[in-house]
């Protein structure tokens, strides 16, 4: 018995004394993977939980990062949402844009070039609506912050497109400045589609009633100053 259990001793104290393997080491990444996991962390956060939902902690556990990477690639929280969201939909402006100029076509009336334009915005807006009240809540909590989430550069050369080709229809003195009219004109679109739920009870009318009636307001409205 002694034998044993001096056998089971030595080897014990063998066992304790072997060098242990190193731990492996994980493979070190490069600047643009850390960014583009942070990116797509930031970007899942933002879109289930909201900007005051994120925490930057949430995100570089999803990136599999830590928060010191996180704030040294984009400094705050607000960058961080500018990056993930405000580009995106910065972009996606742009291309609407692009795709659909507020200037009537050879052959079209005034009238139906409004409404099909002011159609295709209810539903880019529909389409964008989540990312855009994410806008609206990240501007109220960074109200404070030196470049604000609001700015948006496609949206504001959109602004002074509407704005010029309104001026080209007016003889005279304008009753209401073009540059105010096109903005207004544009968070009326905004308003009822992003709060449609709210403005419009189910039994009030159709989704084509409700377009419709957007568009006669909006044609009313630009037609102002040509009366």
């Amino acid at each position: 018995m002694r034998k044993k259990a001096l056998i089971k001793t030595v080897d014990s104290e063998l066992s304790r004394r072997k060098p242990r393997r190193p731990a492996q080491r994980r493979a070190r990444r490069s600047t643009n993977d850390i960014l583009n996991r942070i990116v797509q962390a930031a970007t899942e956060e933002f879109k289930r939980s909201g900007y005051t939902g994120t925490t930057t902690a949430a995100v570089a556990r999803k990136a599999d990062v830590t928060e010191a990477q996180l704030f040294r690639y984009f400094g705050s929280k607000a960058n961080l949402f500018r990056e993930t969201i405000f580009k995106p939909i910065d972009g996606h402006f742009l291309d609407f844009v692009n795709k659909h100029p507020p200037v009537r076509e050879p052959g079209t009336s005034a009238r139906a070039m409004t409404a099909l334009y002011t159609t295709e915005l209810q539903r880019f807006i529909s389409e964008h609506s989540q990312m855009l009240i994410s806008l609206l809540v990240a501007q109220t909590y960074e109200s404070g912050d030196s470049q604000p989430v609001s700015e948006i550069n496609s949206l504001r050369a959109y602004f002074d497109h509407g704005a010029a080709m309104m001026r080209a229809r007016i003889k005279g003195k304008p009753r209401v400045d073009p540059d105010l009219l096109v903005r207004v004109t544009f968070v009326t679109v905004l308003a009822s589609i992003m709060f449609k739920s709210w403005i419009f009870p189910r039994d009030l009318a159709s989704d084509e009633q409700i377009t419709s009636a957007i568009n006669d307001f909006v044609m009313d409205g630009i037609n102002t100053n040509s009366q």
